[in-house]
């Protein structure tokens, strides 16, 4: 049984919160957000709290409630605080640019590569940095892990785009060939 769908999600002041038709609708400062929640579970708004609850007693919902309950909590904390993530680039020549909504990451190879920022997403380039931000977790993520993967960082010098703080693990190169 799951321990993170009993809890509810505490609302906090500014942030509204609608259930209709199994949508749970999250409006804040910072956005607006919906997640349809699957049928077999029920979510209500009680006392400035969101209540999820299983219908029925399959092996489907109890699956789904807390992944359920840690969607709509993330929702609540994107419109209230938001989400960042920020990546680096290193490398000689490694730079990006953004143009309108589309990043242009010159990452080592003969081409550029264009990446296009969806709207819910804002973001800001210096040269080696990229900073995202967003209401939404997933929009965030995505794209982070979209970009990262335009070029991830090798082993053997550490060229690449991370995330900011990632450590990567380095590898001995041609050693001790004598």
């Amino acid at each position: 049984m799951s321990r993170v769908g009993k809890q509810p999600v505490a609302i906090p002041s500014g942030v509204k919160v609608a259930v209709n038709a199994g949508v749970v609708s999250v409006e804040g400062p910072k956005g607006k957000l919906e997640q349809r929640v699957l049928p077999f579970i029920e979510a209500s708004v009680e006392n400035d709290e969101v209540v999820l609850a299983k219908k029925g007693n399959t092996k489907q919902a109890a699956a789904n409630w807390g992944t359920t309950r840690s969607l709509v909590s993330n929702m609540v904390q994107g419109v209230t605080e938001g989400w960042t993530k920020s990546l680096e680039l290193h490398g000689v020549g490694f730079v990006a640019q953004m143009k309108g909504d589309v990043i242009t990451l010159a990452t080592g190879y003969s081409h550029k590569t264009d990446v296009k920022v969806p709207a819910i997403v804002q973001a800001k380039v210096d040269k080696q940095k990229i900073d995202l931000e967003s209401c939404d977790r997933q929009a965030v993520g995505e794209l982070a892990a979209t970009l990262r993967a335009v070029c991830p960082p090798e082993p053997y010098l550490g060229k690449g785009v991370r995330y900011a703080g990632e450590a990567v693990r380095r590898k001995a190169g041609k050693a001790g060939a004598k």
